[in-house]
């Protein structure tokens, strides 16, 4: 078991700045980058510059979190290569309608857990979701955990990730969808909504819910009854419930 974990790590990491610069070049989409602090260098400025152009999701960090992650020559730089391909909101939408179909989105706002992120996306690929939005911060890793949690669903379905979630938001609101946020901040439950109109779904962190500027642009806000004495629901199994809830409406 752990022969196998240590396969998938190294299969999906790269390290050396020569080596991501060709990475990159070779179009794998770079998850996450972490850089040295202070890494100043000719060759470190080539990798840089097409960090910046591509607008890859990095970090600077201490040398000793590097370190932490292998102890080879990595020169400052080491960096996740995602397992799955990554598409732009801005193309996929257009697709969508293309295809004769009525949007269904979700977009995750803030969760970080790999296992709840592989949960949710495996439930949207049951039920048909179209695809799931999620920024560059904030957002759990794409990882070989991530996959085998989703059942596979993570390598079918796709995801599209943004620098700027507020502004595909706007985009989606432009494009003809209705933002329905899920929170426990307003008195409409989860069967008000009409789903039947080209929806996008927010869902937010267990700890901090939906951001309130997102909650701001939302058509709609929905909560989930709860009449037990726990007061909160799983951020997979509450994105369970919506989502069917809106495959219901338009069945």
């Amino acid at each position: 078991m752990r022969e196998n974990k240590n396969n998938d790590y190294e299969k999906n990491s790269v390290f050396g700045i020569r080596a991501i610069i060709e990475a990159i070049e070779a179009g794998k989409t770079i998850d996450k980058l972490f850089i040295q602090k202070g890494l100043h260098n000719d060759l470190f400025a080539e990798l840089w510059k097409l960090v910046r152009l591509r607008r890859i999701n990095y970090k600077h960090v201490p040398i000793e979190k590097i370190n932490r992650l292998t102890r080879k020559n990595h020169q400052g730089v080491f960096a996740f290569i995602s397992p799955i391909d990554i598409h732009n909101i801005e193309d996929i939408i257009p697709q969508i309608y293309e295809q004769g179909k009525t949007p269904l989105i979700l977009v995750l706002d803030g969760i970080t857990d790999v296992r709840n992120f592989g949960a949710i996306a495996r439930t949207a690929e049951c039920a048909g979701v179209d695809t799931i939005l999620i920024p560059e911060q904030s957002a759990a890793a794409i990882n070989a955990d991530a996959v085998k949690t989703s059942a596979g669903a993570l390598h079918k379905i796709p995801i599209c990730r943004t620098w700027n979630l507020k502004m595909s938001l706007q985009f989606l609101k432009d494009s003809g969808l209705q933002l329905v946020s899920c929170t426990e901040k307003t008195t409409k439950s989860l069967y008000d909504p009409d789903f039947t109109h080209p929806t996008a779904i927010i869902m937010g962190s267990e700890d901090d819910g939906v951001s309130p500027e997102y909650l701001k642009m939302s058509d709609c806000k929905a909560k989930i009854p709860m009449s037990g004495k726990i007061s909160s629901l799983n951020v997979s199994v509450a994105s369970a419930i919506i989502v069917y809830e809106a495959i219901r409406q338009r069945g």
